[in-house]
């Protein structure tokens, strides 16, 4: 709490032109920190200072670039002790969830990236031969696709993983060439700006990395419009997402949108229960249900519904609720206040539209702190609205089908299309289910994810890809030269 934050901008320390604003602890509601508050003159400063970094970055050694990453990665490594505490207090996260999900991962993305920054990604392209025409006369004409840096990259992340998520764009978006603009969300940036304190005392080129923290949204909206920002890579709610892509719109900005999502969980008759009731139950075990992944809709089939919803049940029960330092707590604190009510809105609204409250997590008993606890929604319709709506919350909706076909037309029937699962005996017969899945990842009897595969969304859910090498693409584009062979 005594430590005083500032912004980076063009290699300086800045204190933030419109003060402080405090970071809750949605644990206790403590106060964790202060945080800077950006101006939008400060937010155009920072977007300036990485396209004046911009042409001396993308020219550096890729063996360069990869250096400073792997610096980087050492560094962070350094402050785990210090930033493991700092993450849970500001984003609420389990003992479990802060130790092994948020900075050792942000520590891979950024030892990942450093490794792919010194191969060479260009597409060479076989002689092509061309006749004689008008244009120019004939030949062997060779020809390569090469990957150029995007430019001046805005990274724009979420509250639920805000330092894996930043590592996750930051250091794909370097490893290309690219200068960025850090803009973490309001509710916990602190660990951000630890992550903008490590790039710089590493030395990264001051411009090449700048970071803005504000409660406001108009310096974030700065960074879709300047002309100094070349692409916005955002990860977040689909509302948030429609007006970044509308705003990039007059400038061309080129986008990566990973947006929400509303994960269907088809359960087949013949699906193995333990393991389908263990994958949906993340949806309550995993950061309390705020993750975009989460199967939050169960489409089950009719005959195995009330084992199912049996399992759930008593799976619920035993998922401790609880501060998020106590080891024995499997459910902490949703983000704040206002997410907590929104949450608790959904389910009423859900009950009121004729679902069943099976499992009631309105009420989890904590005297302070944000907390909604496991909740089980049955009885559900398709057009309900807790089963179209991203809830972000440890709310799980269970719906009936009779056949394979009207899964799948459950499952699709939304707006949105990031992640969904087949659970089944019959791997044939799941794999088939899936490949109807308008839907960018399909997990197969299981909620585990393959880290190097592509990761985004279908409809609503997004733009684009990242993930692994697909995350290094991202942040390029592509430019062919061809010449006489």
């Amino acid at each position: 709490m005594s430590k005083t934050y500032r912004l980076l901008i063009g290699g300086e320390w800045v204190a933030g032109a419109n003060g402080t604003v405090p970071i809750v602890n949605p644990a206790d509601e403590s106060v964790v920190g202060h945080a800077p508050e950006a101006s939008v003159e400060q937010a155009a400063a920072a977007a300036a200072a990485a396209r004046q970094a911009f042409p001396a970055w993308a020219a550096t050694k890729p063996s360069e670039r990869a250096r400073l990453l792997h610096a980087a990665a050492d560094a962070l490594r350094g402050r785990r002790d210090d930033l493991i505490p700092l993450i849970i207090g500001e984003t609420g996260a389990t003992a479990a969830v802060g130790s092994r999900m948020q900075v050792p991962v942000a520590i891979g993305r950024l030892r990942e990236y450093a490794d792919m920054a010194g191969r060479n990604h260009d597409i060479p392209l076989p002689p092509n031969a061309t006749p004689s025409t008008p244009l120019a006369a004939g030949g062997l004409i060779g020809g390569v696709v090469a990957r150029q840096p995007a430019g001046t990259v805005a990274t724009i992340s979420p509250y639920n993983f805000p330092l894996v998520n930043q590592a996750g764009k930051v250091a794909p978006a370097l490893a290309a060439g690219c200068t960025v603009v850090m803009k973490p969300a309001p509710q916990d940036p602190l660990a951000v700006l630890e992550l903008a304190e490590v790039f710089d005392e590493v030395g990264f080129p001051p411009g090449v990395v700048n970071i803005i923290t504000s409660a406001a949204p108009e310096p974030a909206a700065v960074l879709s419009t300047s002309r100094d920002i070349d692409m916005v890579s955002f990860t977040g709610s689909t509302a948030i997402g429609e007006r970044i892509y509308a705003s990039g719109a007059s400038t061309m900005k080129r986008l990566l949108l990973e947006l929400g999502g509303k994960g269907a969980a088809i359960v087949c008759d013949d699906a193995d229960l333990k393991t389908a009731i263990g994958g949906i139950a993340s949806v309550w075990g995993f950061h309390s249900g705020q993750i975009c992944t989460a199967p939050t809709r169960a489409i089950v089939h009719e005959s195995r519904v009330d084992e199912l919803v049996g399992g759930l049940q008593a799976a619920a029960g035993k998922m401790q609720v609880g501060v998020p330092t106590d080891p024995k707590t499997v459910v902490g604190p949703v983000i704040s206040a206002a997410q907590r009510d929104r949450i608790v809105g959904y389910v009423q609204t859900g009950a009121d539209e004729g679902a069943t409250v099976l499992v009631d997590g309105r009420d989890p008993g904590m005297d302070e702190g944000f907390y909604v606890g496991p909740t089980l929604l049955t009885d559900c319709r398709a057009g309900m609205t807790v089963v179209q709506e991203e809830i972000f919350g440890p709310v799980v909706s269970v719906l009936t089908f009779s056949d394979d076909d009207e899964a799948v037309a459950l499952a699709n029937g939304g707006d949105f299309g990031l992640y969904d699962y087949v659970f089944s005996g019959d791997s044939s017969r799941a794999y088939g289910i899936a490949r109807q899945l308008r839907t960018g990842n399909v997990g197969i009897n299981t909620a585990q994810r393959n880290p190097n595969t592509a990761f985004g969304g279908f409809k609503m859910s997004g733009i684009g890809r990242d993930g692994a090498v697909f995350g290094l693409h991202a942040y390029t584009e592509l430019q062919s030269i061809v010449w006489p062979s």
